[in-house]
């Protein structure tokens, strides 16, 4: 009984393999290590219009046009994609010697093609395809929004390459980001960096500019609604800027702006990853690193109860801030080098100078619209430029009439400056003094008080000659 089982069920095995071999579309045959043919697939057999069966025992060479099987069989090298002329046409045809013991014992052959403009064709559709796949990827970075990195932040003064470092730690962190800074300094420069740097940079980047949204809608763009929500929202609905960040980085600029009422619901989407859409009731998870910006002193808001104290805190557990230009005046030249480089490429222009005395009155200036002030003014001497270097009478007036009213780069002009650096540093030094009174001399609280990093202060700290036990 046991043998004849196993001869049904080898019969089974046998008639699967049959089956197995004449469901392949393409015409295929084996021939034994001779050429003679032992297996031959219905396909085939409609294509050269013959019956399958009948080609069982005959050899290659009076079935199948100018076959090289039985040549195969011999040299036992394989033949990809190699072209075989049948029945008026070029075939594309693959011959692979089977083997058993290092010894060919027959040759299958499939052909791949039936002619060659099935392969121009499929080539066309790969061409295409490979063209689609590129755009969509320039379509995707372009959703991703973001330009720069850290080469891109100019820096020739120590305290910003100082920045600069521990903004490069925290990129390979997941810790919320708070930077701050005036106007103009390059806040989302310094968040697309991050993000840049960071293992969740081929995931998205999402802005979010929290002064441009409308109280009545901030809810539905941050978490997204379902729809018929509300009158006028879409009606397959929509999915909310956190949703859209998952695996990325949203950067929540103009914190400030964030109305109260919408602050403890997204402090509870910072601690537990998940929220609902308006309208819905599934909960959504998004795995997301926060980066917030703001030009204004949060912690002043939190005392004046227009901003709450645990989000603040969740916020700026990696503080940056950003000093105006003002306080960098070593930067005021590389930068202006390197924005013009930038501008004039952008214009398609031939490379474009600054004088000397361009650059003098660049560095006399203040620049309270800090980095978006510089690139505008240059950007305005570009545009009425008629040579490829621009000197101080290409610059705008107001720049030169407040570099003669502060003495330019004279000895009462150094002296000026010389002086307004020691009010700075003396007005500086008391505010770190207060923040450690205030913190209790606990650095790290003393850092947070002032928007700053630790490092940050441990260094400004010795450049005052700050020193907690004499202070204490």
């Amino acid at each position: 009984m046991k043998k004849n089982s196993d001869i049904d069920e080898l019969t089974q095995q046998v008639d699967m393999l049959k089956r197995i071999f004449d469901s392949i579309h393409s015409g295929a045959v084996v021939t034994d290590s001779e050429g003679y043919i032992t297996h031959f697939n219905k396909a085939y057999g409609e294509f050269l219009n013959v019956n399958p069966d009948e080609q069982i025992g005959k050899h290659c060479t009076e079935v199948i046009e100018n076959t090289r099987m039985h040549i195969v069989a011999k040299t036992q090298k394989p033949e990809i994609a190699r072209s075989q002329h049948i029945r008026g046409e070029n075939m594309i045809v693959q011959r692979i010697p089977i083997k058993k013991d290092g010894r060919v014992i027959g040759v299958f052959g499939l052909v791949m093609f039936r002619s060659a403009k099935e392969v121009q064709k499929l080539a066309r559709k790969l061409d295409q395809l490979e063209s689609k796949v590129k755009l969509y990827e320039e379509e995707l970075m372009n959703l991703r929004s973001t330009r720069y990195t850290f080469d891109s932040i100019v820096a020739k003064s120590s305290g910003m390459n100082s920045l600069k470092e521990d903004a490069l730690k925290a990129a390979s962190q997941s810790y919320p980001v708070l930077i701050t800074g005036d106007s103009g300094t390059g806040k989302e420069l310094f968040a697309q960096a991050i993000h840049n740097a960071s293992p969740r940079r081929t995931s998205p980047f999402i802005r979010v500019n929290c002064s441009a949204i409308p109280k009545d809608l901030m809810e539905s763009e941050l978490f997204g609604y379902e729809k018929g929500a509300f009158t006028g929202a879409r009606v397959q609905g929509k999915p909310g800027k956190f949703e859209l960040a998952h695996r990325g980085s949203i950067f929540l600029d103009e914190m400030s702006e964030l109305p109260l009422e919408v602050q403890p619901k997204l402090l509870r989407v910072l601690e537990e990853k998940e929220f609902e859409r308006i309208g819905g009731n599934a909960i959504i998870q998004s795995d997301f690193r926060v980066i917030a910006a703001t030009n204004q002193n949060l912690q002043r808001m939190v005392e004046d109860g227009k901003f709450r104290t645990d989000l603040f805190y969740r916020l700026s557990v990696i503080p940056i801030h950003i000093p105006p230009l003002a306080d960098r005046r070593e930067d005021i030249i590389p930068l202006s080098e390197y924005l013009l480089a930038r501008l004039v490429e952008d214009a398609g222009l031939y490379t474009v100078s600054l004088a000397d005395e361009a650059k003098e009155v660049l560095y006399g200036h203040d620049w309270p619209g800090n980095i978006r002030e510089l690139k505008n003014v240059l950007e305005r001497a570009l545009s009425l430029l008629d040579g490829n270097v621009i000197t101080r009478d290409d610059l705008p007036f107001y720049l030169k009439d407040r570099l003669r009213s502060h003495g330019g780069h004279t000895a009462d002009g150094e002296k000026n400056r010389s002086e307004l650096k020691k009010m700075r540093d003396k007005r500086e030094s008391e505010m770190i003094r207060n923040a450690l009174r205030s913190a209790g001399y606990n650095k790290t609280r003393a850092a947070r008080l002032l928007g700053i990093h630790r490092t940050l202060l441990y260094k400004k700290m010795k450049k005052y000659g700050i020193d907690i036990v004499r202070t204490a």
